[in-house]
């Protein structure tokens, strides 16, 4: 099990969750770099030197891109990758609020060709559910769950397709768990085909403001 880490917490306000993934090693897949709901409109000093250690320390620095379902011009997100690449020097790039039809998929496949061509050599997709198949052959990893632990134990259902694929190629991101079950959290997402996860205790409106309660114990 690896932890893909969405860290939506400023790096001057929590340095030390920052420090702790550094020093994580490669029990982090990736870390999610969100400055500004994407790279903001300016570079900011404090997450350049977060996304240094973090590369230093051989983690995957991933660009946070809204594609707000489909909606947002191409050009806006394009615009995103390029700030990502030239401020923070980032990896690869997170999708976020990816569309899930089939329909989509030929708006999308183009972003993800134009993110690999920008130099990313991680894509992740984040639907939040499971999209159309088509979807896996496009990124390195989709985000097939991002909900509240109470809907990840009640409501999870996993569509054939997906045995086609390996369960590296699958991530859930659980909220609103228990500090004491998140070894649990881990076990019932490799069990449901994702060998990538990240499960948090906090909540809604920000529930990825502070490191998985996994890695604690590293800290100093």
């Amino acid at each position: 099990m690896t932890l893909l880490v969405p860290l939506y917490v400023h790096p001057a306000r929590d340095p030390d969750a920052w420090r702790l993934l550094a020093a994580a090693g490669d029990r982090v897949y990736g870390v999610v770099l969100n400055a500004a709901d994407g790279p903001g409109t300016a570079p900011d000093p404090a997450f350049v030197s977060a996304a240094r250690a973090l590369r230093a320390a051989g983690t995957r620095v991933l660009g946070y891109v809204d594609l707000d379902y489909g909606v947002r011009p191409g050009s806006a997100v394009i615009r995103d990758l390029d700030r990502h690449r030239e401020w923070y020097d980032t990896d690869g790039c997170f999708f976020d609020q990816v569309p899930v039809d089939r329909s989509a998929l030929p708006g999308c496949r183009r972003l993800v060709r134009a993110a690999r061509q920008r130099g990313a050599g991680t894509v992740v997709l984040n639907h939040g559910v499971h999209p159309a198949p088509g979807y896996a052959r496009l990124a390195d990893v989709l985000v097939t769950f991002e909900g509240p632990w109470t809907v990840y134990l009640s409501s999870f259902t996993r569509p054939r397709w997906t045995a086609r694929h390996p369960p590296e190629r699958f991530c859930h991101l659980v909220y609103e768990v228990p500090p004491a079950l998140a070894a649990i959290a881990a076990r019932a997402a490799e069990e449901r085909g994702a060998a990538v996860s990240c499960a948090v205790a906090e909540s809604l409106p920000n529930p990825w403001s502070a490191p998985p309660p996994a890695l604690l114990g590293d800290m100093p």
